[in-house]
């Protein structure tokens, strides 16, 4: 069955305008059977968003209103379409207390989300780590190497793995391999294999699913699925369940590399 599990709105303050209904009609048309929202969920209160145009998540005051709209497209489409209400939840460090929070008063209105890193603090300074090319390079500076940037990446999507968020917990994990977003204008030869097994394996051991994501293979500097192919066959074989997302922004997206991805 055809099912794209990670899906942005137009209440998305970087995405496009394009209304709920030009998604679900998309999904319609290339024979999708199951659709999940995961608009970026609002931040926590006493998180400053650190991206430059602060614009990574939903405003608390349009939270309701988005549930609200899913709950009324469910019912209006339900005889051609499964859709999920969902949201794509931040996994920020030194914020557990809070995401538990949300997600206990938030977390039973929902079908199925994700559990993804942006964020990423060095030295008391955070950092949107998909951003831009240009703060993904002053990253490495603070970090003092790529490879130290990728290392404190992968270690805290295995702590957002491990971490118990209560039970409301997302139970996929968001693009794995972000950090690789711009790997074209920032090669790395080779990073820590072990930390991605570890991963696989927490993965594994807490029944998580994975997002197998095909927006990096449109990006151009990264030009390849999160996560790379090796992984998602590492983590079939494992027994992780991988579900495509396409990570649209726009209708148009919809469907992005999904044939890379499963042929």
């Amino acid at each position: 069955m055809l099912k794209d599990g990670h899906i942005h709105t137009p209440y998305c303050p970087h995405g496009s305008q394009d209304h709920f209904q030009q998604y679900i009609e998309r999904a319609i048309s290339l024979g999708y059977k199951e659709i999940t929202f995961t608009e970026h969920a609002p931040l926590p209160r006493n998180f400053k968003d650190p991206a430059p145009a602060e614009d990574s998540g939903m405003k608390y005051a349009v939270l309701e209103q988005y549930l609200k709209d899913l709950e009324m497209l469910k019912t209006q489409y339900s005889s051609d379409l499964l859709i999920n209400i969902g949201l794509e939840v931040d996994y920020i460090e030194g914020y557990e207390d809070q995401t538990i929070d949300f997600l206990n008063e938030y977390g039973s209105l929902l079908d199925d989300s994700i559990l993804s890193v942006h964020f990423l603090q060095k030295n008391d300074e955070w950092f949107c780590l998909d951003y831009s090319p240009e703060v993904f390079g002053t990253m490495i500076d603070k970090y003092g190497s790529l490879s130290a940037l990728y290392d404190h990446y992968f270690q805290t999507v295995l702590k957002s793995i491990v971490t118990d968020l209560g039970p409301f917990k997302p139970k996929r994990i968001g693009h794995i391999t972000l950090v690789k977003k711009f790997q074209k204008k920032f090669p790395l030869e080779d990073y820590d294999y072990l930390t991605v097994q570890k991963i696989l394996q927490e993965m594994k051991a807490g029944g998580f699913e994975m997002d197998y994501n095909g927006a990096g293979l449109f990006k151009p500097f990264c030009k390849e699925s999160y996560p790379p192919k090796w992984i998602a066959d590492e983590a079939d074989s494992l027994g992780i369940p991988l579900v495509y997302g396409s990570d649209a922004h726009q209708a148009e997206d919809l469907g992005q590399g999904r044939q890379d991805l499963f042929g």
